[in-house]
């Protein structure tokens, strides 16, 4: 009867631990793609945190944003001026070369050649929230 105790205790703590935990399917973090490499040089300038700015503004809500519209914190008029959206394509076309889409921006960054890491860079602004 020992012998029973010791082999399905830890197994039952562990089903009645497990028991209450959401399961991951359902969770939003999961389905969120994980940050990748490329990305840290994005941080080196931003943040990802609503409402806190660095360098540059905070990329969270990014994705269907105006341009330069944050309230706090002081765009370039050209960037300003621009009229675009951020959605995938525009962002496509800014990650390849800030100053190529919108000259006189303020961005110092000279862009991401290779389109496959533009592309998780892309992924992942999407689903910043």
């Amino acid at each position: 009867m020992q012998s029973v105790k010791r082999t399905l205790l830890p197994g039952v703590m562990a089903a009645g631990l497990m028991g209450g935990m959401p399961a991951l399917a359902n969770d939003e973090s999961a389905k969120a793609p994980a940050r990748p490499a490329a990305f840290a040089q994005c941080l080196a300038c931003h943040t990802v945190e609503q409402g806190r700015n660095a360098f540059g503004p905070s990329l969270a809500t990014v994705a269907g944003r105006k341009a330069a519209s944050l309230p706090d914190y002081k765009y370039s008029k050209a960037l300003t001026d621009s009229g675009l959206t951020w959605d995938a394509g525009t962002l496509d076309q800014w990650l390849s070369g800030p100053a190529k889409l919108v000259p006189g921006t303020r961005m110092p960054f000279g862009g991401i050649a290779d389109p496959e890491r533009r592309k998780q860079v892309i992924d992942y602004l999407m689903t910043l929230k």
